[in-house]
């Protein structure tokens, strides 16, 4: 088994398991950084923060979001089509669970410009 690491702008990847049922991953987020501010169409994921601290926006909208934080042993569901983003307060490593829509991501916001 070959572990598959995708280096990210804020951070890093790394894709434990992807088959015709499900994703796993373990992501770290280095602190200061965040992911997109995004949905999923289709995909549902489980997130659960193992160390640091993220900052969880959520919302139906891009425009009202409300936000959270999430410490080790935190974890929330996001369905398709809630609105969502992480931030790094502190350097934070999680993991994330999925259905297996791994191209499945429609950015709103991107200070990576991606």
């Amino acid at each position: 088994m070959s572990l598959t690491v995708i280096e990210k702008p804020w951070g890093k990847e790394e894709l434990l398991e992807h088959n015709s049922k499900y994703m796993f991953k373990r992501l770290t987020m280095l602190k200061g950084h965040a992911c997109s501010l995004q949905y999923h169409e289709v995909k549902t994921e489980s997130v659960y923060v193992l160390s640091g601290v993220l900052k969880l926006f959520l919302g139906d909208n891009e425009h009202e979001l409300e936000e959270r934080l999430m410490h080790h042993g935190d974890f929330i569901t996001l369905h398709p089509f809630k609105v969502h983003r992480m931030e790094a307060i502190e350097d934070a490593v999680y993991l994330e669970a999925s259905t297996p829509e791994l191209e499945d991501v429609v950015r709103l916001q991107d200070r990576y410009q991606r």
